[in-house]
């Protein structure tokens, strides 16, 4: 899977997105001309080679021919890019973006999104970084976005509404439930419009994902402090695992519970299940004070994080969860459909390297045919399974006649 990494050491915003893109060797006519159906005016852009605390960066700008930018609404933005000829993918997360920037204004400044001015976020450079990085992810064909603790500074900063502190309200929000830090030099590091773009197209936050990186891009940021890399870097690559295609990312969220009635966890379990979780468990534990506690487990697509993370903080005692992303190794698998004496069952086949490696007939199946039928289910499995074991032995001994006779 083409899979794209954020490293923010140094903070983030959409110039350095941006930058960090035509370092990777994209082409800056290609994504010019794009933006050209924007249908924007106004602004020039440009593109050169910098230093930055000893490291060779892009530096993409957005140079607008009057500082003054008007206010504008999210409809509004909608309509500038609906009305573009940028490819349904790109235009589909540029208004995502904005929808998750409008949210969050929206939510700092007790208002709703369709009431919410724009202002930095509104005016041609913040739409044409934001516009800029989807055509680049696209180019790319990334089809995962993984991003790092994000470094976001402390202190404060100037804005429309005055001097607010670092992270400005609206990056803040953006920025719940991920990992960020403020580090020791003092600034705004992260944009509302970087906050943006990784709180709406990341699926994980935390260190680099097991990955063969194919290139790497730095994007420079507006300041040149001294002895620091004022920088963001991208790594893109294919997030395969040692172990091939049969390897992916699993979500883990978990939590130590004493003091919950254990008939709860029922309940979690099935909305879990119905919110997507590939499997939800518990496991007994001693808890301090000796007491004994559970600990219950959701496993899910690492992009439904923040929904299960979410469900246990609102439908448990717990006051924290756990979570992180770990490798797992699946096996292939198809479905067979078995005859029976008392009805069809589907049976569950694994295979590595195209091997046949082992097999169980599928419990609803059986379940509903040990009711209907009212025998035990055990029976039903055997039944089952020794109906496909028998079909199989068949296929082979075919396959044996018909190798002897291409042989003769």
């Amino acid at each position: 899977m083409r899979t794209l990494y954020f490293d923010c050491y140094a903070g983030i915003s959409g110039d350095m997105i941006t930058g960090a893109l035509l370092d990777l060797g994209l082409d800056f006519a290609a994504i010019e001309e794009q933006l050209g159906t924007l249908g924007l005016t106004g602004y020039e852009l440009s593109f050169e080679t910098v230093q930055r605390g000893g490291l060779k960066a892009a530096r993409f700008k957005v140079v607008l021919e009057r500082s003054e930018q008007p206010h504008r609404h999210l409809e509004n933005i909608q309509s500038i890019i609906n009305r573009s000829e940028l490819s349904p993918w790109a235009k589909r997360n540029s208004l995502r973006v904005f929808e998750s920037l409008a949210k969050a204004e929206a939510r700092v400044h007790g208002s709703t999104i369709n009431e919410v001015h724009f202002h930095e976020v509104g005016a041609i450079d913040s739409i044409i970084d934001i516009a800029a990085a989807m055509i680049g992810f696209e180019m790319l064909g990334v089809e995962r976005f993984c991003c790092s603790p994000l470094r976001v500074g402390f202190g404060s900063v100037n804005t429309e509404h005055g001097v607010l502190p670092v992270p400005a309200p609206a990056t803040a929000e953006l920025l719940k439930g991920k990992p960020i830090y403020g580090g020791d030099i003092e600034g705004e590091f992260v944009t509302p419009t970087g906050a943006a773009i990784v709180a709406t197209l990341c699926d994980s936050f935390g260190a680099l994902p097991s990955m063969k990186v194919g290139r790497i891009g730095y994007g420079a940021g507006s300041r040149d402090p001294a002895g620091f890399s004022n920088t963001l870097r991208i790594a893109i690559g294919e997030s395969e695992t040692a172990g091939g295609k049969d390897c992916d990312q699993v979500a883990v969220i978990e939590t130590n519970i004493d003091d919950m009635n254990p008939q709860v966890c029922g309940f979690v379990a099935e909305r879990a299940f119905a919110l997507g979780a590939l499997d939800v468990f518990t496991s007994p534990i001693l808890m301090k004070k000796n007491r004994p506690g559970i600990l219950l487990t959701i496993l899910c697509d690492p992009a439904k994080m923040d929904t299960m993370t979410d469900l246990l903080l609102r439908e448990t005692t717990t006051l924290g969860v756990r979570y992180y992303t770990a490798a797992r190794k699946v096996l292939a698998r198809r479905i067979e459909l078995i005859d029976t004496s008392y009805g069809s069952v589907r049976v569950k086949v694994a295979l590595q390297g195209g091997r046949e490696i082992h097999s169980q007939p599928e419990y609803e199946d059986c379940a509903r045919i040990a009711r209907e039928q009212g025998i035990p289910i055990i029976e039903v499995q055997r039944l089952a399974a020794f109906a496909y074991g028998q079909r199989q032995t068949q296929h082979n001994d075919t396959d044996a006649e018909f190798d002897e006779e291409s042989h003769e």
